[in-house]
């Protein structure tokens, strides 16, 4: 422990007495020769006495650590945790951080940090942390991985009974990332679930390397991903000293690979606390009993806007809520199990049995405000218990104010297992994320292109920088299996005339060579007759060389499509509201190609057009699985070419009755690098 101190309240104080409080059964080596000793632990005066070491704690100031990291390596100190900012300048000049990590890879060392808090293992009762933690901290099933020190020590510091076995500050991450630490923590048995508070990602390989293992070993992980504005980004690179990635292509990535995001700390909470009990869902939706009507309209309201499925109970389990609930109460999902108040705990108890029993209820939840009880009786706490001991399935307490949960009531729950979850919103998510995990089948699915022929042929044409016109673009699309309407290339009006005539009228007549046609005015619709064609060629004729003749596509729900290149991590597919509504509405979704139809499926789903494929209002129902495979295909582009275009833009397809099709594309390929 270079930079042991005796001063109370000092990192080189708090190291050595976090260690003593946390039990760590290993030996202590404290080093600073202004001591005789420290916390009652004799001082050496370097680190040189010390000989080899596990593991080395430099609790020391910028100006001092390049020496003492050489110290460090001349005495084959194996690890190393630094709490230091590592901001400044380095003997040779460079950065400071920079002739750190030089130094720490040279001598083969892991670094943990700098600028952070260090790590508590309650595994090994290791606590190399210069902040202080509570000393009564029970070991469990949750990882903790964080960029932000101060959510390192408000998680250990939680009063809701999370467990941890492994929480880590992982600062600026000189050498050791937070990939490396997903990787170590599924290495410890006790890991149920991983908790990630993200600022970037350093190592997008190494970060999906270690997300792929905690899927194949069936470990959820949980994401805070900060910097979705461009305040908070320009914020988190400033902090971290890292350029954050575009939070859309974060997403699409972490949802290839299963990890559940979330959008607040409450969120986390609640969602670690229900995946660090060891039961999933099972198959169909949440099952809820409640004791009061209004909150069981809250939740109703919730469910809906959160998208958590209820479920549909059978007719026998409704007989059976109809022979105990009081009368006037529906013997229908969600329950509200409270009428007079007579013989309460029984009702609420049978109640929950039977939902427990009906094969569409996948979750239970009592959701209650679980209050301190006068009553010698006590509260609530029992009846879930109870319940749990019969079924298979995740029976949870969803309180509807986090404040007013009794820390006793509580406590008894998570004695025996039971998540008690804290907010109604937060919990419904945190219950959404459990269903969304067992319905993730993590299924990767091999790519289709064209012939091999075909397919170089694009890739030299694309790795050129070129930019495809509408009609090339529209070929490129066709030959990955995407259906686009015909387009004919002309020069001359005669040339126009022939072309409507050999696709029917009516057609659409366009500008070549342009992004944005409709707001150059380069496109004119609906032109059903020569002499319309004629008035539509002398209009666009002196904006472009070349126009297209297309046949006019049917009216459907407009949808867009496009790859985008992301500099972290890579091609992006994008699906979004089409036509003049992807910048209106901004509705838009990403995924990491190859994509799966289950995927595609999902994605239209979560876009606010979703429902007019599915027939908002009276409309017809577009085909939705005609869009899934465009989708599929655009993936199957992406995986294939995506690293030689900067875009592709498909705007728009048009969603049929039966069917889509790809009218208008652009496809900018990626400018060769100059080494």
């Amino acid at each position: 422990m270079v930079g042991a101190s005796q001063r109370p309240g000092s990192v080189g104080n708090q190291v050595i007495r976090q260690l003593q409080g946390g039990g760590f059964p290993g030996r202590i080596l404290p080093v600073n020769p202004r001591h005789d000793q420290v916390e009652g632990i004799e001082c050496l005066d370097s680190l040189a006495l010390a000989g080899p070491v596990d593991l080395a704690v430099l609790a020391l100031s910028n100006d001092q650590l390049e020496r003492s990291l050489q110290d460090a390596i001349t005495n084959r100190a194996r690890s190393l945790a630094i709490f230091a900012s590592c901001f400044g300048e380095a003997s040779d000049g460079r950065p400071l951080a920079a002739r750190l990590v030089q130094l720490a890879r040279q001598g083969g060392i892991p670094v943990c940090g700098g600028n952070g808090m260090g790590y508590v293992n309650l595994d090994r009762q290791l606590r190399v942390t210069g902040f202080y933690q509570p000393f009564d901290l029970i070991t469990g099933g949750v990882t903790f991985l964080t960029h932000s020190g101060s959510l390192f020590s408000a998680m250990l510091h939680n009063h809701r009974n999370i467990r941890f076995n492994l929480v880590v500050s992982t600062g600026n991450e000189l050498t050791t990332r937070m990939d490396d630490y997903i990787a170590y923590s599924l290495s410890m048995e006790t890991t149920a679930v991983i908790g990630l508070f993200l600022e970037t990602v350093r190592d997008t390989q190494g970060m999906a390397t270690a997300l792929a293992a905690a899927a194949e070993k069936d470990v959820p992980v949980v994401a805070l991903k900060v910097g979705r504005t461009g305040r908070s980004k320009k914020a988190v690179a400033t902090h971290s000293a890292a350029l954050a990635g575009e939070y859309e292509a974060f997403t699409a990535f972490a949802s290839a690979y299963n990890v559940h995001l979330v959008a607040t700390m409450d969120e986390m909470a609640d969602t670690l606390e229900l995946f660090s009990q060891p039961r999933r869902a099972g198959p169909g939706g949440l099952g809820t009993v409640h004791d009061s009507g209004g909150e069981r309209s809250l939740l109703i309201d919730i469910a809906d806007r959160v998208g958590v499925p209820l479920a549909s109970i059978s007719q026998k389990t409704r007989d059976r809520l109809g022979e105990v609930l009081d009368p006037g109460l529906e013997p229908d999902n969600p329950v509200d199990a409270w009428g007079t108040g007579r013989d309460a705990a029984n009702i609420f108890s049978e109640a929950l049995h039977a939902l427990a029993t009906d094969d569409a209820v996948g979750v239970v939840a009592f959701s209650v405000d679980l209050t301190a009880e006068e009553s010698p009786e006590g509260g609530y706490g029992q009846i879930p218990i109870e319940v749990a001991s019969s079924t298979n399935k995740p029976v949870v307490v969803l309180g509807n104010l986090a404040g007013s949960i009794d820390p006793v009531e509580s406590a008894l729950l998570h004695q025996v297992g039971i998540p008690v979850l804290r907010g109604t919103e937060t919990g419904m998510r945190a219950i959404g994320h459990l269903l969304t995990h067992r319905d993730r089948s993590g299924r990767m699915r091999g790519t289709v292109g064209p012939p091999p022929s075909t397919l170089e042929l694009w890739k030299a044409r694309l790795a050129t920088g070129a930019t495809l016109d509408e009609a090339a673009s529209l070929d490129l699309l066709s030959d990955f299996g995407l259906p686009v309407v015909s387009s004919t290339k002309v020069r001359g009006l005669g040339d126009a005339l022939n072309a409507a005539e050999a696709c029917g009228y009516p057609i659409a007549l366009k500008i070549s060579g342009v992004a944005h046609k409709s707001e150059a005015g380069g496109v004119i619709l609906g032109v059903d007759k020569p002499a319309s064609l004629i008035r539509a060629w002398e209009t666009l004729a002196p904006l472009s060389e070349e126009l297209i003749v297309q046949p006019m596509a049917p009216r459907g729900v407009e949808l867009a499509l496009g790859v985008v290149r992301d500099e972290l991590f890579g091609p992006i597919v994008v699906i979004a509201a089409g036509g003049v509504m992807i910048e209106v509405l901004a509705d838009k979704v990403t995924a990491l190609p190859p994509i799966d139809p289950e995927t595609a499926r999902r994605l239209l789903g979560d876009l606010k057009i979703g429902k007019l494929v599915n027939g908002y209002r009276g409309n017809p129902v577009r085909d939705l699985d005609a869009a899934a495979a465009a989708i599929v295909r655009m993936g199957d582009l992406a995986a294939h070419l995506g690293h030689l275009v900067e875009s592709i833009d498909l705007n728009p397809l048009i969603l049929l009755e039966s069917g889509c099709v790809a009218v208008d594309a652009l496809a900018v390929g990626r400018a060769p690098s100059i080494s």
